[in-house]
């Protein structure tokens, strides 16, 4: 017996070693090898997706003659988390995300994430439409189209929530147009497939915006992509992956690059560092050793959907609707069966369905999550964890699901398909930000951060959802982070330029509304509602049918005279 507890005894202190040799081995191993270029570039920028090109875009218009070089591990830009495959293409407005307007506990509705999203959504119209004038994005139809947003609950319970949040929505200017109703020919009118075949007894409650958009971020990436190599100034390294990160004594930073088709390494000094890899900004966070990034881990979570794209099916459904998560479960769960328009054909998406996967990116290592954790943040997601049973156990369900419980969750909101219909699809990773807050303590964080360092030097971009679509705010936002005197100073006329709005509040205007969204309507062929300056009333003007909306053009100007 001694002799057994002392062998068990030797295992555990081995196993106790072992852990804390791997939590507190050095980030990196290498030393930090001379840069190639004595002078320091201007700009480095890590990844090859929506988030880096929106950033270089920027700096290309604001400072031009600047030296700015990008860096992607893939041999095509957008092809992780941007790509058109890997996201549900939703221009994130609020419209129809319920998990963006909580009831609160007097049982009132609180809309501040729904405006904040509609406020960042609309920038992002005027970023587009910005560089569709310049040229720099191609035809608006390659990549933004008209597809109505509707918000889709059962239940009186859950419709009375959904009354009560149309009813706190359309008092802004921003969700004027949105129409609410429980009859079930005009949800049906709506989305056809979501009606048809239903018991007539359900109780099924909607809301319908006409204003929705379906995007394809990839499409915005290589169409800025393209834009961007026409400067001479812009230099973009594809199948070259980041492995080192260290600071020099004059702030700049020698960024070691592994030529992947080459198989050969080199270094490139640079006085700024924007990382924005997607899934693996948080390991080159690490990587840089700026004290702002220790208190970080992160959560990897794959998706899936279900693809149908039989012409019946894919050119009936042009709306995305969204429905409830089930009570305790996390937002990401939320589902919705999405019209999806990806390089010219029509497709229907349904999910998210969860992937367990340790891959920060749908390219990477199943070593990803492991070897991002270390003595300063494994208590911090260990917490988290016990914290989040409700993630764990849906994580655990999601692990369990066959194809027929995934045509189950189907039909709840299209009652008539077949198993024959669809496909299973891997869409991208996403890691979810675990954080130690200085104020809250250890939290699983949704939506995105920015991270820089105290000298404004480096910075990175962590987090998931609404991501793309509030892609030229959050750019924006680094730029005033990290450039403070130049956004304020020579920068701002040509921001200005791009945001005629910037420093007002769009929600508060209905005058400024629609002359916003008029002239980013015009320039991306989208619909627009006009807003009346009194909103009194508001709930009484109803949008068009959507099988007779126009693909352009203001929806009231006939059917909607106010």
């Amino acid at each position: 017996m001694k002799k057994a507890l002392k062998i068990v005894g030797g295992v555990v202190a081995v196993c106790l070693v072992a852990a804390a040799v791997f939590l507190l081995r050095p980030v990196s191993w290498g030393g930090n090898p001379e840069a190639e270029n004595e002078e320091p570039v201007d700009v480095v920028l890590i990844g090859g997706g929506i988030m880096s090109v929106t950033l270089a875009t920027y700096l290309q218009e604001l400072e031009p003659t600047w030296d700015v070089h990008l860096y992607e591990r893939l041999d095509q830009v957008a092809e992780e988390s941007s790509n058109g495959w890997n996201n549900a293409g939703t221009g994130h407005s609020g419209y129809a995300e319920m998990n963006y307007t909580p009831e609160m506990p007097d049982g009132s509705i609180n809309i501040d994430k729904a405006v904040k999203t509609v406020s960042e959504f609309e920038k992002s119209r005027q970023f587009w439409a910005h560089e569709v004038e310049l040229g720099n994005l191609p035809e608006p139809s390659t990549f933004i189209n008209p597809t109505p947003h509707m918000a889709v609950v059962f239940g009186e319970k859950r419709i009375e929530f959904l009354r009560k949040r149309w009813e706190a929505l359309t008092a802004n200017p921003m969700f004027y147009g949105m129409e609410f109703s429980t009859d079930p020919k005009q949800i049906a009118d709506w989305a056809p497939i979501l009606m048809d075949g239903r018991d007539p007894a359900e109780k099924v409650g909607a809301t319908f915006m006409p204003l929705g958009t379906d995007v394809n971020y990839g499409a915005i990436t290589r169409g800025l992509a393209d834009g961007l190599r026409r400067n001479p100034r812009f230099h973009m390294h594809l199948s070259n992956e980041v492995r080192g990160l260290h600071q020099n004594a004059d702030k700049t930073w020698n960024v070691t690059v592994h030529d992947l088709a080459a198989n050969e390494d080199h270094t490139i000094k640079s006085r700024f560092v924007f990382i924005g890899a997607g899934g693996a900004a948080l390991k080159l966070l690490q990587l840089s050793g700026i004290p702002e990034g220790k208190i970080y881990g992160g959560f990897p979570v794959g998706g899936q959907f279900l693809v149908m794209d039989d012409p019946k099916i894919a050119d009936r459904h042009n709306v995305k609707a969204y429905g409830m998560a089930d009570e305790g479960s996390p937002p990401m769960s939320v589902p919705h069966i999405d019209a999806r328009k990806i390089d010219g054909k029509n497709y229907v998406l349904f999910g998210p369905f969860a992937l367990q996967s340790t891959k920060f990116l749908k390219n990477g290592s199943w070593w990803d999550l492991f070897s991002s954790v270390y003595d300063n943040n494994v208590g911090t997601m260990l917490k988290v964890g016990a914290d989040n049973f409700n993630l764990v156990s849906y994580l655990a369900d999601q692990a369990a699901l066959t194809d027929e419980d995934r045509q189950k969750q189907l039909a709840q909101y299209f009652p008539k398909a077949q198993r024959s219909d669809w496909k299973l699809i891997t869409a991208g990773q996403r890691v979810q930000i675990i954080k130690n807050d200085p104020e809250k303590g250890a939290i699983l964080q949704f939506g995105t951060e920015i991270v820089s360092a105290k000298d404004a030097s480096i910075a990175a971009l962590l987090g998931a959802s609404p991501g793309a679509s509030t892609s030229p705010s959050i750019a924006y936002n680094v730029l005033k982070k990290v450039f403070p005197d130049q956004v304020a100073g020579r920068w701002k006329g040509k921001l200005d330029a791009i945001y005629p709005a910037q420093d007002k509040v769009l929600n508060d205007d209905p005058a400024l509304v629609n002359r916003i969204r008029k002239t980013t309507s015009d320039a991306l062929k989208l619909p627009y509602i006009t807003v009346p300056e009194d909103l009194k009333g508001a709930k009484d003007a109803k949008a068009p049918a959507n099988d007779n909306a126009p693909a352009s053009g203001n929806l009231n100007s006939e059917m909607q005279a106010l």
